[in-house]
This record gives structure tokens, sequence and C-alpha cells, in this order.
């Protein structure tokens, strides 16, 4: 019996260990990123390459503030990263409660379209996308950045994954009380997929927060430009600042941070039971 407790003890032990490697693999760039950023120059291209130098300054938090109109790019990638994101979630889900629980001539393959959108890569439609924005006079405005966006072809699958793997019983309730489609879907279907809606919600966030060669190429002027577009402007083509591109890497991830904090249960819980379903 204690033979048994402690090859138990040690498979929990062995586990722990394992877990713990991982946690500190996946935690290692950010740590780096986060060290980096307080480094001088001449530290950070230092061979060999050192985690901690022994100085650390805030020089880059201070310097990133005068080179850049830093906060109008925050300021526009919040406005961009929570337009589409809005817009966007109420689009796909609508969508994706149609292509799940409707029944209408073409629907399997107009779904199927939709989804072979996911397989062309953005850089094949960046040029005639610049050419239909420019001539409709949306380059360089908010408009021109966010519409283009409004919605996904991801979205709309995941959201028809979770809408699928609900009962029939729920719509064919409402719809003996009396209650229209679109009552049905406001009232009884999405309240019972918050988590799926909070998860869509943080993925598209996530890819427009971050997204660096869709606003690059829709930008013109600091106006309108976005945080990872105005830290390319710190990639040269023989000199990379990367004290200051850390810096701005480390406050540019805060909110995707904090949002991603006060989510996560929803965001675990929604990925889990969306199950992806075909």
């Amino acid at each position: 019996m204690r033979q048994r407790g402690w090859k138990k003890m040690g498979g929990q032990a062995l586990s722990l260990v394992v877990l713990l490697f991982l946690v500190f693999i996946i935690l290692y760039p950010f740590i780096w990123m986060l060290v980096t950023s307080f480094k001088a120059e001449a530290d950070i291209v230092a061979y060999p390459p050192k985690l901690f130098s022994g100085t650390f300054s805030l020089d880059a938090y201070r310097e990133i503030w005068e080179r850049i109109p830093f906060l109008t790019y925050y300021k526009n990638t919040i406005i961009f990263a929570l337009s589409v994101s809005v817009i966007s979630l109420a689009l796909d889900t609508m969508a994706g409660y149609a292509f799940a629980r409707m029944d209408f001539p073409g629907k399997n393959v107009l779904f199927l379209l939709v989804m072979g959108t996911m397989m062309i890569p953005f850089q094949v439609i960046m040029l005639p996308l610049f050419v239909e924005v420019f001539k409709l006079g949306l380059i360089n405005t908010y408009a021109g950045l966010i519409l283009p966006r409004a919605t996904s072809a991801f979205g709309i699958f995941m959201m028809r994954s979770f809408f699928i793997s609900l009962p029939k019983g729920l719509e064919e309730a409402g719809r003996i009380d009396g209650a229209g489609e679109f009552r049905i879907f406001w009232k009884i279907m999405l309240p019972q997929c918050k988590a799926a809606v909070v998860s869509l919600f943080i993925f598209h966030f996530m890819a427009q927060w971050n997204d660096l060669l869709y606003p690059l190429i829709l930008t013109t002027s600091d106006s309108k430009k976005t945080l990872p577009a105005g830290l390319a402007t710190f990639m040269g083509t023989h000199v990379v600042e990367y004290g200051l591109i850390m810096a701005g890497a480390c406050l540019s991830i805060l909110p995707i941070f904090i949002l991603y904090l006060f989510a996560q249960k929803q965001f675990v819980q929604g990925i889990a039971m969306s199950g992806m379903k075909g």
C-alpha cells in the first residue's frame, strides 16, 4: 500500500516537473522580451547574448513616446480591433446560426464557398483589395480598415459548429410559442453560446490587434496607423532598434493580457464546447 502511494506521489511530481518545464518554454520568449525592453542597445546586441546584462534602464520606454505618436497608434488600434470584433461577431453569429439551423436553397454550396476563402492567403488578395478600397476613396480611413474585415469565414465556421451542437428542442419550443426566427436566435439560441461568443471575440480582437500587413497597406499617415505598423518604423534596412521594439511590444500586449485575464474561463469553455463539428 505504501509502495503504491510512493509511486503515485512520484508520478504526480514528474507530471508537475514536466508541466513547469513546458510553462517555462512558453513564457521564456515573453520574459526575454520584457527583460530586453529594459536593456541598453549595446547590451542587447552583445555576443554571446545574455538574458540579464546587469544594467536596467527605462530609456526605451521614455524614447518611444518621443519618437512616434504612440498614443495615437494605440487609439487607432483600439478603434480598429474593437470595431471589427463587434461587427464581425454580430455577422458571424447570425451567419453561423443560418448555416446550422435554417434550410434554404444552396446552403451547402454557399457554406463550401465561404470555407474556401479560408484557403486563400491574404497576400493573394491584398493588391485587389487595395485597389478596391482606393477606388472607394477609403484609403487611410477607419471605414477602409474596418469594412473589409466585417466578417470572417473562421468565425462563421466556429459559430455554426456550436449551434449544430445545441438540441433541436430549443428552437422547436420557441416555434410552438409563436416566436419568429430572429427571436428564436436572439432570445433562445444566442444565450446558450455565451462562452463561444466570448472566445470568438477574443480571437477577432487578437487577430486585428496584432495584424501588421493589412493596416500597413491601407494606411498612409500616422493619424490612422496602428501599433504594429507604427512599431515597424524601428526596423530599418541596416539598423533594427530592438530596445524600442521590445518596449513597444510590451506595452502593446497589455490589452490582450488584461482581456484574457477577465475572460479566460469563458474562452476555455467556448473552445471546449464548440467542438468544431462539421
